[in-house]
């Protein structure tokens, strides 16, 4: 089955829908079965959360110095400001990453109402 087999409406969600969780949702139950037996400080754990750190720091770097859509037209500094907003709040509250998206996403929407 195709993304054009069925031509209707709620065909292109319900296949997002379902080839998303096909391809995700059987690894994450793969990890909950294996991650209780994984010792917290083995090697291979702090490869993995290596890794993951890595690849959202990357996402965050893209999203900063190559952004697309309504972001690209926002300055660089602007982008940087609410990155560290962000970054700082989190550290200096409690380590609590809603509040440190909330921060940032606080920082760049007065900057892109006041045109900054």
């Amino acid at each position: 089955m195709t993304f054009d087999a069925i031509d209707s409406w709620w065909w292109p969600l319900a296949f997002i829908l379902i080839a998303g969780w096909l391809a995700t949702d059987m690894w994450r139950w793969l990890g909950v079965l294996m991650g209780n037996r994984i010792d917290e400080t083995s090697e291979i754990l702090v490869y993995i959360r290596s890794v993951a750190t890595a690849l959202v720091a990357a996402v965050i770097a893209q999203l900063i110095i190559f952004p697309s859509g309504t972001l690209s037209e926002t300055p660089v500094l602007l982008r940087i400001a609410a990155a560290l907003t962000g970054f700082s709040t989190y550290i200096f509250i409690g380590r609590h990453v809603g509040l440190g998206v909330l921060a940032a996403l606080v920082v760049l929407s007065a900057g892109i109402v006041l045109d900054i």
